[in-house]
């Protein structure tokens, strides 16, 4: 079952990652003829692109993890993504929980605890953070910013 809500957010994840690189490359193309607003939106959509990049790319580590540890058979005691922990600990793996903000793997312990496997490179929940409040705040900025001049009616030639 996790492995097929980790199969539906990356499915969701490529899909809005398509949708807003488009909606971002319109925005620019627009945005060197408009006003500060509009090239605000258009950093904000780019910046939301990469955060949400980033994050269907940690999705994808998350769900390798998955798919190996509920595969079973030849040395699957520990958990395969465990394995990176010290003897001592991996060999008291009895379970392992998805954490989807911030993506880590966890894998229980049996006397209670847990130790995060690293299987979701380090620098992706960093980025999709910044990435994320940046694209909130140009998107803020954006929003709040005055608005274009209107234009002026030119007057009636005589």
């Amino acid at each position: 079952m996790q492995f097929l809500v980790l199969l539906a957010a990356l499915l969701t994840g490529v899909i809005a990652t398509v949708f807003l690189v488009v909606r971002g490359l319109r925005g620019i193309r627009g945005a060197r003829r408009h006003s500060r607003r509009e090239r605000l939106r258009a950093a904000a959509l780019l910046a939301g692109v990469g955060a949400v990049t980033l994050y269907v790319w940690g999705l994808l580590h998350l769900a390798g993890a998955v798919a190996e540890a509920e595969d079973g058979g030849t040395d699957s005691s520990p958990l395969r993504p465990c394995h990176t922990a010290d003897a001592q600990a991996a060999s008291h793996v009895d379970g392992y929980r998805v954490s989807y903000v911030p993506l880590r793997f966890e894998c229980g312990l049996t006397g209670g605890g847990a130790y995060d496997a690293p299987v979701v490179p380090g620098y992706v929940n960093p980025a999709v953070a910044l990435l994320g409040l940046t694209a909130v705040a140009c998107g803020i900025l954006a929003a709040t910013g005055p608005a274009a001049p209107a234009p002026t009616a030119a007057a009636p030639q005589r």
